[in-house]
């Protein structure tokens, strides 16, 4: 049997419905190796959506819920959602290292993906809430501490990629929102890179939403945006 070659994507289904969500998986899993569902669709629908963006495609699901609490309550979600064999789990490595070692601690066969700074933020907003220095500082920063902590993966925007990869060695998973194919519009994306580029500064899989899901065929824009990083 022929194994199925997929690219290093994560398509962001941030859908209305689970109609809508599961459409899209089918178009893109062909090419693609991850759908992420996130906090909206995961809250809207619940726990089926898994299934119904997965079916029987074989690709791997990245439940990206951003989990932020205190250490306890982290865990107990995270062990809650870990019945429905995610590969990645986010947290935000915000919530500091006991925070973090308690999700993967509670969910001990999946991946916990550390959010370092959103890909939606500047460093003028950093600075309104308080944390000085440029994003590149608090990035490394966060990233340091949440794989000190047992986090397996980090997700980081294309801009700290390379720097970040410095920072915590080879056998970490570098996970990069905010990937724009050239001459896409970067939307409410602050740090954005081509997805070419951001492989190349070391990211292991990049997070793709709306340049796939809001094409007129979604399938073939994944199946372009795949076949020239494969």
């Amino acid at each position: 049997m022929t194994s199925v070659l997929r690219a290093p994507i994560a398509v962001a289904l941030d859908a209305p419905d689970v109609e809508t969500a599961a459409r899209w998986a089918q178009a893109v899993t062909p090419h693609v190796a991850v759908v992420k569902v996130g906090l909206e669709l995961f809250c809207r629908c619940g726990p089926s959506i898994v299934d119904a963006v997965l079916g029987g495609s074989g690709v791997e699901l990245f439940l990206d819920l951003k989990l932020h609490d205190i250490p306890n309550t982290v865990a107990g979600a995270a062990s809650s959602v870990a019945r429905l064999k995610p590969r990645y789990l986010t947290v935000h490595a915000s919530g500091g290292a006991d925070m973090v070692r308690a999700a993967v601690e509670a969910a001990p066969d999946v991946t916990i993906a550390a959010v370092t700074v959103l890909t939606s933020i500047s460093a003028d907003v950093l600075t309104s809430v308080g944390l000085s220095g440029p994003p590149l500082d608090a990035v490394r920063r966060l990233a340091a501490l949440a794989v000190g902590a047992g986090a397996g993966a980090l997700v980081c925007s294309p801009m700290e990629v390379a720097a970040v990869r410095a920072e915590v060695g080879p056998h970490v998973v570098l996970i990069t929102p905010g990937v724009r194919p050239l001459g896409a519009d970067a939307q409410d994306q602050a740090r954005v890179a081509t997805p070419a580029q951001a492989l190349a500064d070391g990211a292991d899989l990049l997070v793709i939403g709306r340049p796939i899901t809001g094409a007129a065929d979604p399938g073939a824009a994944a199946a372009e945006i795949a076949a020239a990083l494969l």
